[in-house]
């Protein structure tokens, strides 16, 4: 089997526990999101803009970090291009792949993010993330100035896989990930 047949396997069986993963679960994965970022807070560190994304149906909703931080949200260019820009009171529109996303006019330097959350279908013990297969994230990190900004994984405990997971020559290990259940960054 191909790798992308093998990815295309992969994204089944974790796509369908994704979605048997309970609202509670998903509310609790949040808070962890928010105590890791509040730990940065009681260590003085400053934080700048904090990546996350616009959840699709059954993701792990963090959009509440807007409360307290400045945001980016991401947005799908053509070519895979994929920038951060500063979510703020204006109006979203759809990008390319239809997610809602700031405009590309409030994009952001890799120096104005301070940490980038990800949603996963699965990760593994390499960290390494099973996406949508869109390319965009590993396209974006293989930038070396923005793979130097921690990457963390946003997913429900019964996404991360006991087996490693099918990896491409492209594919770039998370900096960490945060469940339900744990804080493995």
């Amino acid at each position: 089997m191909i790798i992308s047949e093998k990815k295309k396997y992969e994204r089944k069986i974790f796509s369908d526990l994704m979605k048997k993963s309970s609202p509670i679960d998903r509310r609790n994965v949040e808070i962890n999101v928010k105590l890791y970022v509040e730990s940065f807070l009681k260590k003085n560190m400053k934080i700048n803009h904090i990546a996350i994304y616009w959840p699709l149906k059954n993701e792990v909703d963090i959009r509440s970090l807007k409360d307290k931080y400045s945001i980016a949200l991401p947005r799908c260019e053509r070519n895979k291009e994929l920038l951060f820009c500063s979510w703020d009171e204006n109006k979203l529109s759809r990008d390319t792949e239809g997610i809602l996303s700031p405009d590309a006019s409030l994009k952001l330097s890799y120096k104005e993010i301070s940490m980038i959350f990800i949603p996963c279908l699965a990760v593994d013990s390499n960290l390494t993330r099973l996406g949508y297969g869109g390319g965009y994230f590993d396209k974006l990190r293989s930038n070396k100035l923005w793979k130097s900004i921690p990457c963390i994984g946003v997913l429900t405990s019964n996404c991360v896989s006991q087996d490693l997971l099918t990896k491409a020559d492209w594919d770039i290990p998370l900096s960490g990930f945060i469940t339900e259940r744990e804080i493995l960054v």
